[in-house]
């Protein structure tokens, strides 16, 4: 799924939910009235009830409640006249996760102990989470096209915790049979790069800290302002293009995208800002020709970690200027140990260090002289 990451491409996912009963008498699906403030994130919203906490996982687009579920308290009675499509009981001491964007909430919060189960262990590159692993402490659970049920099951956690469940994933209907909650967490749908970091709020209500992981977010949040007002203080605004080629065929983020409001906050001017959606555009190589000599900085060129193997991939690529002028940078080469990209686990979390990092290059010398790149750095020859 991480490639969503750099291309900004939404798939259509469907949400596998628990029947309601109709007869049930219920408000809930009202939207998010009376929700805690959130402030980026479209994809769920949180609202204190009388002993319990509503989590509402909404589609960022549309604001259709995909999922209600009840945080019920410990030793407090699930809620009555009401259908819920999951009730948890909160906090919640064991969980298992799916995509690497869910470590860095668990690190942040000391609650990585927390993890028992992952699909490709190897995708996680976090040193403490590694050394769990390592210990034999978090369960190899597949892939996340087809997960290990039976493992999955046997590691009985409070919660399952996926970026999709889709009609491809029948096993995981063993999973709430098993009594195993499920959250749908949409971090990668959001288009605000601190609406993907609010989701931090989640893992703090699911074990019932919430003030802690509001004071993380908002230590984040002055972070990344603070930086964009250090941007704009900039006197030039460097041309910026991204993307790459696949069979012909140049795919990059859309004016809307995730991708692209990065370059805007770091002061650049993304060549492609006016593209209107936030999945990705797609050209031709002779509609992308026109673009080769306007740009002066290239961020984000696929999975290329050097220009020799740009340039044996595509001719084209030389014909850029940012190619010529050594002007292109990657955040494909910085791995963790096992391979697996540091800018898939920690970008969505930490879109602080995502503008550091675009500021560092788009604007030399405005950070710190000593500035070291968290994810982006330039190509190998």
């Amino acid at each position: 799924m991480h490639l969503r990451y750099f291309i900004g491409i939404i798939l259509g996912l469907q949400i596998v939910l628990g029947c309601k009963d109709p007869k049930a008498i219920s408000n809930l699906d009202q939207g998010c009235e009376n929700s805690e403030q959130i402030t980026y994130a479209k994809g769920f919203c949180l609202a204190k009830q009388n002993d319990y906490t509503l989590l509402k996982i909404l589609n960022p687009s549309t604001g259709q409640i995909k999922q209600q579920i009840a945080l019920v308290p410990e030793g407090v009675a699930n809620p009555e006249g009401f259908s819920f499509d999951d009730v948890i009981k909160v906090p919640i001491k064991s969980i298992v996760t799916t995509s690497t964007t869910h470590i860095p909430p668990l690190e942040l919060l000391d609650r990585a102990t927390a993890l028992s189960g992952f699909p490709n262990l190897d995708y996680i590159s976090s040193s403490l989470t590694r050394a769990r692993i390592d210990a034999g402490l978090v369960q190899e659970l597949g892939q996340n096209e087809a997960l290990n049920i039976e493992v999955l099951v046997s590691l009985k956690p409070d919660v399952l915790m996926t970026f999709s469940i889709d009609e491809t994933q029948k096993g995981l209907e063993k999973v709430k049979q098993a009594g195993i909650p499920l959250i749908y967490n949409g971090d990668w749908t959001e288009q605000h790069p601190m609406g993907k970091a609010e989701w931090i709020k989640v893992f703090g209500a699911l074990f019932g800290i919430e003030a802690k992981a509001d004071s993380i977010f908002q230590s984040i949040e002055k972070e990344y302002l603070d930086l964009k007002s250090r941007a704009k203080q900039s006197s030039g605004q460097p041309t910026v293009i991204s993307g790459a080629l696949y069979k012909d065929i140049w795919y990059a983020p859309k004016g809307d995208s995730w991708a692209a409001k990065f370059i805007e906050d770091a002061n650049g001017l993304y060549l492609w800002k006016d593209t209107a959606g936030t999945g990705s555009l797609q050209w031709n190589i002779e509609e992308i020709l026109q673009y080769t000599q306007k740009a002066q900085l290239w961020i984000g060129p696929g999975q290329f970690t050097s220009y020799d193997q740009m340039a044996r991939s595509s001719p084209t690529y030389t014909q850029f200027k940012p190619f010529r002028d050594k002007k292109v940078y990657t955040f494909s080469s910085t791995k963790g140990p096992t391979g697996g990209l540091l800018y898939y686990e920690l970008a969505s979390m930490r879109p602080d260090w995502v503008l550091s990092d675009l500021i560092h290059i788009l604007h030399p010398g405005l950070l710190a002289q000593d500035y070291e790149p968290k994810f982006f750095t330039p190509l190998a020859p």
